[in-house]
């Protein structure tokens, strides 16, 4: 057995843990929409047609805030096909899914739908086939109370109260030339600032998000980031960043360090942008909105989307990962790197919710059921309060082909100073023997164990799926202990592990 130790203390603080950070997204891509979250005729339906027991699951799920209508889905979208009676509603070609969208489901729909999830939205604008006015009159029309066609429009519509929506995309992945609409940084950064000066002039209270790299392997990363942000500088909160990873041709090692390029994907964001600032010498702090990450099984795309003339289907099955043990834990391990820079990442949204790469799968007319990467964010969004606390580390290493020498362990904790709770989020990348870890928590002051939560199979690829929906599961951590100031704990390999305290006096 190997051993590690750890230390924190709660007078190194990283940055409050912003509760947008657990954010989820939902795309009108395969079935995440239709035989997803909307079911009409499922025994599960409620009046709406919206399924009661996926609604359920993304309450637990704890998602703050979603992002909606896409993802690439949003660059050929009429934002004013999804508003009004439904059966005037048109059928439209969906070029990025090759898919037909009936819009049976729109903005209306969404936000009730967001109203019974206790979830707040986050809304695209297409800045691919469209521009600046479509995104004003989408303000407009979801911002304004009354007294102009638009804000009537909406009214007339069934929603008497404005939507308020309070983050925005200017667009997305606009680097990516996948995206209908796909630009240079030169031409995208003059429209975003076109279009975020525009809406400011209607709603002077929005944060507005503009659009990153799409993938720090992008080959004009870095400098997509400079050149947007040149231009939009002064009129944007945050530059959003998108991040999936998958295991390459068995090399495991490299796919459980998968947050090592998370960390430094976030840090040469954050310096580009500081950069940015200090050439213009702004006091202004853009942070980032990491509105893309999961792990997913991107090669496989090719072999699923319909690609014929004729062949454009409702809801296809798309994108549909099943994930294993060892693919939760690199998802936990991602989401202690987002907490680790809770000082500069101010939302991120889980890509994506509901069947699509999703923690949460469904079968039309049967059930609903977690998948392993369900239990991290569940779990993470639920203990994580406070302030983000900086943890040291000492452990064993490994070489990995891709992100190079990195330790088996990492951690962050969170620490909520009114309250006196605290949380320590572990990963251990070793596969091969156990580790004994010691963690010396004294300076939260007296503290108990409250709760332990360890996410591991002994075959790191077991999954839970429709015939056996609770194959993976988490489980309590039996020797975890404290005494004397230190916490005690073992963790088995390829593990994912959170541990709940509380200050005693």
């Amino acid at each position: 057995m190997t051993t590690a130790r750890l230390t924190l203390d709660a007078r190194f603080p990283i940055g409050a843990v912003r509760r947008r950070l657990f954010g989820g997204f939902v795309e009108h891509l395969g079935r995440h929409v239709y035989d997803g979250i909307y079911e009409p005729g499922h025994p599960e339906a409620d009046e709406q047609g919206f399924r009661r027991d996926v609604l359920e699951l993304v309450r637990e799920l704890g998602v703050s805030m979603i992002r909606y209508p896409g993802g690439n889905f949003v660059s050929g979208f009429r934002w004013e096909d999804s508003v009004g009676p439904r059966d005037e509603r048109p059928r439209r070609l969906d070029l990025a899914w090759h898919s037909t969208e009936t819009n049976e489901v729109g903005l209306h729909e969404f936000s009730d739908w967001l109203d019974k999830a206790g979830s707040e939205l986050m809304l695209a604008v297409n800045l691919g086939t469209r521009g600046t006015l479509e995104a004003i009159d989408l303000l407009e029309y979801s911002n304004l109370p009354a007294g102009t066609a638009l804000s009537q429009r909406r009214i007339d519509n069934g929603r008497e109260a404005p939507f308020d929506v309070r983050v925005w995309c200017l667009g997305n992945e606009m680097d990516g030339p996948w995206q209908l609409g796909h630009r240079s940084a030169e031409d995208y950064g003059k429209l975003a600032a076109q279009t975020a000066k525009g809406m400011r002039q209607l709603d002077p209270s929005i944060e507005l998000v503009v659009c990153g790299s799409s993938g720090a392997q992008m080959p004009t990363f870095g400098e997509w980031e400079r050149v947007v942000l040149t231009h939009t500088y002064d009129d944007v909160d945050m530059i959003s960043c998108h991040a999936y990873y998958q295991e390459h041709d068995g090399d495991i090692d490299s796919f459980l360090a998968s947050s090592v390029d998370t960390d430094r994907f976030i840090e040469a964001v954050v310096a580009t942008a500081d950069h940015v600032g200090a050439v213009r010498g702004s006091a202004k702090k853009i942070d980032i909105s990491f509105d893309e990450w999961n792990v997913w099984y991107i090669d496989r795309v090719a072999s699923e989307k319909p690609t014929a003339i004729d062949d454009w289907p409702v809801a296809p099955r798309l994108l549909e990962d099943v994930y294993s043990a060892v693919d939760a834990v690199v998802f936990g391990s991602l989401m202690i790197s987002l907490i680790a820079h809770a000082d500069r990442v101010a939302s991120a949204s889980l890509a994506q919710l509901v069947n699509v790469i999703a923690p949460i799968m469904t079968e039309p007319g049967g059930p609903a059921w977690r998948q392993t990467t369900f239990f991290p964010f569940s779990i993470t969004s639920r203990l994580a309060r406070g302030e983000a606390l900086r943890v040291q580390v000492e452990a064993p290493t490994v070489d990995t082909a891709k992100h190079g020498t990195v330790p088996t362990v990492d951690a962050v904790a969170t620490h909520d100073a009114e309250t006196g709770e605290a949380a320590v989020f572990l990963v251990h990348r070793g596969r091969d023997e156990p580790v004994d870890v010691t963690i010396d928590v004294s300076g939260l002051g007296e503290v108990e164990l409250v709760e332990t939560h360890l996410l591991h199979d002994d075959d790191p690829y077991a999954t839970n799926t429709l015939t056996d929906p609770e194959r993976v599961q988490p489980r309590p951590l039996e020797d975890a202990r404290i005494a004397d100031g230190i916490l005690h704990v073992t963790l088995p390999p390829i593990a994912w592990a959170a541990l709940a305290l509380r200050r005693t006096v």
